[in-house]
């Protein structure tokens, strides 16, 4: 597939802009910042500019298609760009710099007829993770359906990018897919963070205990791009497992006290529930914290369910 990837330099983009250019995709990385990264294309886009958007969305990949007989087509459309939480700029630069690079993605690329567009949402939509104070989740294990009301400027910015591509999605009828991703894990975080998450799990309360490592998200892109016809949805993304030593009854217990569960759930099962993700794209999360760090309890890695 011939692929424009927004936001490809950063921690979650990189990971995956290569994942797919392994998997023989050709991308195109759409940022401020160039990636450098051997088979993939670097463009320098402002996505707050409209003209910007459709210029590099109607342009070449790269030098080799000026032996085409016209500029082909994107197949589809991967948006990663984004400021990545609150407190690295002003609430309001924030939001508006999310909310208008994900309109313009939206509209260029839906009035070009691309016909595949993947979206990064956020875990933070369900309003937990940037909360000030405590916030509990209203049931677990939290999946899509699960109210979508934050206070931050991050998260509102993501909810109103989910409205907004819904919008698009049913004016075009192209796929639109937004991925609520968790916590994003690369390979060499377990070692340098995972161990203090294994003794207090408290530490990962606004995360719902949850993950997502970089090879998986990588995973879950591809699925997106193989699957077809769902017309607008959105997924949790996480592992299968969580990011703590505690079991989810020791968590339900500790943490979750008056929260309703809604099914019997595994010894180490996430909170963050990706049945969704599994049962419509195939997605099969394959790698684990555990796979790098013992269990403080001694535990086995527990089977992905």
């Amino acid at each position: 597939m011939r692929i424009f990837f927004t936001g490809g330099s950063g921690k979650a983009g990189r990971h995956v802009v290569s994942h797919l250019a392994e998997q023989g995709h050709q991308v195109l990385n759409a940022d401020l910042t160039p990636l450098g990264h051997a088979g993939v294309s670097d463009l320098t886009v402002d996505l707050t500019d409209a003209g910007d958007v459709y210029s590099a969305l109607a342009g070449l990949a790269n030098l080799d298609e000026l032996e085409l007989d016209a500029v082909p087509s994107y197949d589809a459309v991967v948006h990663f760009a984004a400021i990545p939480r609150i407190g690295l700029k002003t609430d309001v630069a924030t939001y508006a710099t999310n909310i208008l690079s994900t309109y313009h993605v939206l509209e260029a690329a839906t009035r070009l007829g691309i016909p595949k567009i993947v979206f990064a949402s956020s875990e933070t939509t369900y309003g937990i993770c940037f909360a000030q104070g405590e916030r509990k989740p209203l049931y677990v294990p939290v999946d899509e359906e699960h109210p979508t009301v934050p206070e931050d400027s991050y998260a509102m910015s993501k909810v109103a990018s989910e409205t907004t591509a819904r919008s698009f999605q049913a004016r075009t009828g192209s796929d639109v897919y937004g991925l609520r991703i968790n916590n994003v894990i690369e390979p060499h975080e377990y070692a340098e963070l995972f161990p203090p998450f294994l003794e207090d799990p408290s530490q990962r309360r606004r995360n719902v205990f949850a993950y997502i490592d970089t090879r998986d998200l990588g995973q879950m892109v591809q699925r997106c791009l193989e699957t077809d016809g769902l017309g607008y949805e959105v997924f949790n993304v996480a592992n299968a497992d969580m990011s703590v030593a505690a079991t989810t009854q020791e968590v339900i217990d500790e943490f979750y006290e008056g929260v309703e569960v809604r099914r019997e759930m595994g010894r180490d099962e996430t909170f963050y529930s990706i049945d969704k993700a599994r049962d419509l794209l195939g997605f099969d999360p394959q790698h684990s914290w555990r796979d790098v760090l013992a269990d403080p309890r001694g535990a086995d890695r527990p089977q992905q369910t």
